[in-house]
C-alpha cells in the first residue's frame, strides 16, 4: 500500500521530550514518517528533521507513521549499540494508548499471536501458526463508551503493526486504521488512534533508570 498524498504535520516541527549529550527521545506526530521513504517527496520524517539539528542521530526503533508518541534516538555510535541490546532483549519497558472499536469483554488479557508480513498486501501484517514470528501483547481497558473502548497496550514483542493485529484478531480494530479497519471504525476518527504514551529504558551512560510520557493526543 502506497503512501497517498503524503502531508506531515509541521507544527510542531519537532518536540523534543528530553536530551542529553548521549540520548535524544522526541514525541512523534501522527502522519510523519519515522525515516525516509524512497520517493523523494516521502523524505521528510523524523530523522530527517533530527538530523538537521543533530547530524550523529541514529534510529533506534520505529514507530508506524499513523502512530504518535514517544521514539528514542541516540546520538553516537556506542550508544546507539547499546540502546538497540536493550531493545532487542526486551529490557525496555512501552506502554500505548488506543480507542478500538465496540466493547471489549474483559478487563485485561493477553493476545499471544505469531505474526508475518501478508506479502501479496504489504505492508499489512497477518496471524500465521506456521510461519509467524512469536508475538504477544498486554492489555487492559481503561474506559468504556457505547461503541468504543479506549485500551492500555503494552507490547512484550515488537513485531510491525504489532498492536493493530491484534486488536484487529480480538475483533476490535483500531479507530481511524486505514490498514486494518473496517468502514465503521474507520469513520470514527480522522487518524489511526493508537499512542505511544511512555517509554522507560535504562541510560545507556549512567546506568539509571528513565522514565518518560507524552499526552495522549485524542
Amino acid at each position: 500500500m502506497a503512501i497517498v498524498n503524503y502531508a506531515p504535520p509541521t507544527r510542531p516541527y519537532l518536540q523534543i521530550v528530553f536530551k542529553d549529550e548521549y540520548v535524544l527521545v522526541l514525541n512523534k506526530p501522527s502522519g510523519l514518517l519515522t525515516v525516509p521513504g524512497k520517493a523523494l517527496e516521502h523524505k521528510d520524517s523524523l530523522e530527517l528533521r533530527v538530523q538537521r539539528v543533530y547530524p550523529t542521530a541514529r534510529i533506534v526503533h520505529r514507530l508506524d507513521m499513523a502512530t504518535s508518541g514517544l521514539l528514542v534516538m541516540a546520538l553516537d555510535k556506542d550508544t546507539h549499540r547499546r540502546l538497540s541490546k536493550q531493545f532487542e532483549l526486551r529490557q525496555t519497558h512501552k506502554t500505548y494508548i488506543a480507542r478500538v472499536f465496540g466493547q471489549v469483554n474483559g478487563e485485561r488479557g493477553s493476545v499471544d499471536l505469531p505474526l508475518i508480513c501478508d506479502w501479496p498486501n504489504r505492508p499489512k501484517q497477518m496471524v500465521c501458526q506456521q510461519r509467524g514470528k512469536p508475538s504477544l501483547t498486554h492489555w487492559r481497558v481503561l474506559e468504556r463508551n457505547d461503541d468504543m473502548t479506549r485500551m492500555e497496550l503494552t507490547p512484550v514483542t515488537g513485531r510491525s503493526h504489532q498492536l493493530r493485529v491484534h486488536m484487529l484478531s480480538l475483533g476490535h480494530p483500531i479507530l481511524g486504521d486505514r490498514l486494518y479497519a473496517h468502514s465503521d471504525a474507520l469513520r470514527m476518527a480522522n487518524r489511526l488512534q493508537l499512542h505511544a504514551q511512555t517509554l522507560g529504558f535504562t541510560h545507556p551512560v549512567t546506568n539509571a533508570s528513565v522514565d518518560f510520557h507524552a499526552p495522549v493526543p485524542f
